[in-house]
């Protein structure tokens, strides 16, 4: 079979403990950013990279975010949403006050002002775990929507209350607003998230991702064995806020390129939970399973019925879409805990040890 390890041999720790272990996985990944980088840009048209590659790629960003506070830290958040919407609000405002700085400095730029409301809401967390921080992080959510729509100076006083995005450029070529070719802001989120990723996969794998998960399975033996659980816990709130601060950012100047308060609001905080939950806790790649799920699944609901003449209006989609989430995140909790990702991590067990009994 095509799929097995034999002949691969491991003569140094650093090779055991490689990313991919298995040369087969590596040449995947390779394969998949191929088709990512040069596939799609040449094959699909405005429709698929603006409504379905563009915001499938900024939820798994800010998804991620999350899985890095939630399924590896232990730390339940509510309030995903409303740090993203600091992160557009920090670029929106960077942007007006520094227009000669390449938009792209500022939209990562902006996820360190994310870093820094998460660092602050992130401090209950010593004293106050579960469901306690989940209302906790719930208020924050409720605070930063407030704070969007009555602090006029985050908006600078536009009469629509909206953030509207400006014209920017890089190489000469526009990429924000109307004006930008959808191919290229794909191409700009793609790489954004691809290198995010990446840290974040070094980021679990390293010191801070031990921690981490050291606090997440018994904070008390985590304290025992030395780590300290406030520095570890605030560095997990500040860094996931910073994926959702970036993600937030890509989000107005990449894809919408304008957003009120209701961009940010507790629905988005509960769809990126969902994401996680059935993309699979604690696993990067159930991030891009999730999102890539939930986001089109309305779509998918939409398209089958017209495929055989039947048209179905939004509000039906949306009901239905909602009892389908409801349902696999009931399964997922009961059956696999661990999502998507896991399903998928026990399938390519099986095929590299088939035709014999797993």
């Amino acid at each position: 079979m095509l799929y097995r390890e034999a002949g691969q041999f491991k003569t140094t720790y650093r090779a055991d403990q490689a990313v991919f272990p298995i040369r087969q996985d590596f040449i995947g990944i390779i394969a998949i950013l191929a088709v990512l980088f040069v596939v799609v840009p040449l094959t699909f048209n405005d429709f698929w990279l603006k409504s379905i590659m563009i915001p499938t790629l900024i939820f798994a960003l800010a998804a991620i975010g999350l899985n890095l506070l939630t399924g590896y830290a232990g730390q339940l958040s509510l309030g995903t949403g409303g740090f993203m919407g600091v992160g557009a609000y920090a670029c929106y405002k960077l942007a007006t006050i520094f227009p000669d700085v390449n938009i792209l400095i500022h939209i990562f730029l902006s996820g360190f002002f994310a870093a820094g409301v998460g660092f602050i809401f992130g401090l209950p967390s010593l004293r106050i775990k579960g469901f306690y921080l989940a209302v906790a992080t719930l208020a924050s959510q409720f605070f930063l929507e407030w704070a969007f729509g009555r602090i006029a100076w985050l908006y600078n006083y536009n009469d629509s209350g909206a953030i509207e995005v400006p014209t920017r450029t890089l190489f000469g070529v526009p990429i924000t607003s109307a004006t930008a070719a959808p191919v290229t802001q794909y191409l700009i989120v793609l790489a954004i998230v691809v290198l995010l990723t990446w840290v974040a996969s070094n980021l679990v794998r390293g010191r801070f991702g031990r921690a981490w998960m050291a606090v997440r399975d018994m904070d008390i033996a985590a304290e025992l064995i030395g780590i300290r659980l406030l520095p570890t816990k605030l560095m997990a709130f500040a860094i996931s806020s910073y994926y959702a601060g970036v993600a937030g950012a890509l989000m107005v100047f990449m894809w919408l390129g304008a957003a009120e308060v209701e961009s940010f609001d507790i629905n988005v905080s509960f769809q990126l939970l969902f994401m996680v939950i059935i993309g699979g806790l604690g696993s990067l790649l159930g991030c891009f399973l999730g999102a890539a799920f939930i986001w089109n699944l309305p779509i998918f609901l939409r398209a089958v019925p017209e495929m055989f003449g039947t048209h179905v209006n939004a509000a039906t989609v949306e009901h239905i879409q909602f009892m389908i989430v409801g349902g696999l995140i009931v399964f997922f909790l009961i059956v696999e805990p661990n999502g998507l990702a896991r399903m998928w991590a026990v399938a390519k067990e099986k095929l590299r040890r088939w035709p014999f009994p797993y």
